[in-house]
């Protein structure tokens, strides 16, 4: 209850009063913000001797994870297993797939959790988050690090700046957002007679979340921002990343997150699929993963659209053909060091990874035998081994898909292989780094999006350069990221406008990956999907469905107006 008292002036006469607004609007504490520090782990640190004890502990284990609904563990049908994708004889994991009759009891709880939690304030909410964070942030953050290596083949730092501080940052800066975006109050132009507010509330019904492999945090920041606003959520964990995922999971629990709110929900893609847009209660999608699942779930919206209680909330990221363009003027070892970062980091598992790269002739040889020398050095192998670059590709499919690639371009005259093509999925499922020349800029290399350790580069006259600056919006579908390299700033300037609408995170001078919640928000348009920039201010209000309420204190009794009355 909120009491205002205030001076009102009717017949010359000032009345002093009290006004009672039964709406009561979050009072929030001032804080700053700032991004969660990335560890070093350089030789004889205390994180690296942590980290490599949770290593031993988590692979001494294959840890079993149940399907939770509203607090309770269920285990349907048989087993299935997460293996190690650098050594896959070895399994982290054991874990089940919901049935359809248990995603519709997911759903049950969802639906009614929903409706308490969102009654829950804010402050409280918040509480909850920011304590998670601590918790990632101080006593798990080596757990979460530990299960993202092991299941995900992700080396040291890729794990550190993943499982660890963007998963922080997350929590943290969506915390932060929802504060800032609370702070707003429509005018009310005399509070004495109406006060007009507005406030968030939960989608009615409940959010599906299905989450990636590639990313710890994206499967944290989906599931749970939805959550943060006052929704009741389904996450469908990927296979692949199921240990780390269960991490979150449970670092929530210990937080204070009651049951029911974020329901761990591992299955069948199809089914979980199915089941969900079959239900009238589906108020939304977060997803992230591929073009043709993000597609079908629409089609399946859009045809069920008549037996839903809300329009449902589609919100997709679906990856990308992210390029580096290089102008004549750049400077070639930027360009070099960029790109095998943003190519073979974690073996070009991200979706914000470089797979293509336009060359000017004139800078050709000295970009060549710098990526050719460069990729020579990476050190590619067991998770465990911090002097690795990165590990294995995920698993046996994207080892097939990757490869298969790699095989076609071997026997296809128009492209060369400069490095790498070697591959061994015996142990592990090992692709090396692969640069490819090619003379046809719309060869598939070019064009599709392989999603693993594979730069294919496309060398254009100097003179042509207006006709390969027209190549990189023309040959995809995709707009996600992009890079230009140029000490021109001229042509700086204009590559700013020409290539606006081909990614939705552009760097100049930089390569096409890392984006910082809070520095850079995250997402693409065209068909890298709806570009909800997650990491940014946005993203937390596509979860709410926001009240505005009038309050009128002073009674009316006239039915005429004025005017009317001369």
């Amino acid at each position: 209850m909120l009491s205002v008292w205030t001076k009102s002036v009717r017949g010359g006469r000032a009345l002093e009063r009290s006004l009672s607004s039964i709406v009561e609007l979050p009072v929030f504490q001032d804080f700053g913000v700032q991004n969660e520090p990335v560890f070093g782990y350089r030789e004889g640190s205390a994180e690296r001797a942590e980290l490599a004890a949770e290593l031993k502990r988590t692979a001494a284990v294959t840890e079993e994870v149940p399907i939770v609904i509203g607090g309770e563990n269920i285990k349907d049908g048989e087993p299935r297993y997460q293996v190690m994708p650098h050594d896959h004889s070895k399994k982290i994991a054991k874990y089940y797939y919901a049935s359809e009759k248990t995603i519709q009891k997911a759903i049950k709880v969802s639906v009614d959790a929903q409706a308490r939690w969102d009654r829950t304030p804010l402050e409280e909410r918040l509480r909850i988050w920011q304590n998670a964070a601590d918790l990632m942030a101080g006593a798990h953050r080596q757990k979460l690090n530990a299960a993202t290596m092991l299941g995900q083949s992700k080396s040291v730092i890729q794990a550190e700046i993943d499982s660890a501080a963007e998963l922080i940052d997350f929590f943290r800066f969506n915390v932060y957002f929802l504060k800032e975006n609370a702070k707003y109050q429509p005018i009310s132009e005399d509070p004495s007679v109406t006060r007009n507010s507005l406030r968030f509330r939960g989608l009615d019904g409940f959010i599906a979340a299905i989450s990636p492999f590639n990313f710890t945090a994206i499967g944290g920041n989906l599931a749970y921002t939805p959550a943060l606003m006052g929704n009741g959520v389904l996450w469908k964990p990927s296979d692949t990343a199921l240990l780390s995922n269960w991490r979150i999971f449970n670092i929530m629990r210990e937080a204070g997150l009651p049951d029911g709110i974020v329901n761990f929900v591992p299955a069948d893609g199809p089914t979980f699929g199915r089941t969900i847009t079959s239900s009238p209660h589906l108020a939304g999608v977060n997803f992230t993963g591929s073009v043709p699942t993000f597609n079908w779930l629409w089609n399946e919206v859009g045809k069920n659209l008549s037996r839903y209680r809300n329009y449902p909330r589609l919100i997709g990221e679906c990856g990308g053909k992210n390029y580096h363009f290089i102008h004549p003027s750049a400077d070639v070892q930027s360009v070099v060091a960029g790109t095998i970062r943003s190519a073979f980091e974690y073996c070009g598992q991200k979706c914000s990874a470089c797979s293509r790269m336009y060359v000017p002739k004139s800078l050709y040889e000295a970009i060549k035998q710098g990526l050719i020398q460069e990729q020579s050095k990476l050190k590619i192998g067991d998770v465990t081994d911090f002097k690795i670059f990165s590990a294995a590709v995920i698993d046996d499919k994207a080892f097939a898909r990757i490869t298969g690639y790699i095989k076609d371009a071997k026997k296809n005259p128009k492209n060369k292989i400069l490095a790498g093509g070697e591959f061994d999925g015996s142990k592990g499922y090992f692709v090396q780094p692969t640069i490819i020349e090619t003379s046809d800029p719309h060869d598939k290399l070019m064009t599709e999006e392989i999603f693993g350790p594979v730069l294919t580069m496309y060398v254009y006259e100097d003179r042509d350069l207006d006709k390969a600056l027209a190549l990189v919006g023309s040959s995809t579908k995709f707009a996600l990221t992009g890079a230009v390299f140029a000490k021109d700033t001229t042509f700086l300037q204009r590559a700013l406008e020409e290539l606006k609408m081909t990614a939705g995170n552009f760097y100049l001078n930089d390569k096409s990956t890392g984006s910082v919640v809070g520095q850079q928000p995250f997402g693409g348009g065209r068909m890298s999907g709806t570009n909800d920039k997650a990491g940014g201010p946005n993203y937390v209000m596509r979860w709410t469905t926001p009240q505005s309420i009038k309050e009128t204190f002073v009674p009316l009794r006239d039915i005429d107006y004025p005017y009317m009355r001369d």
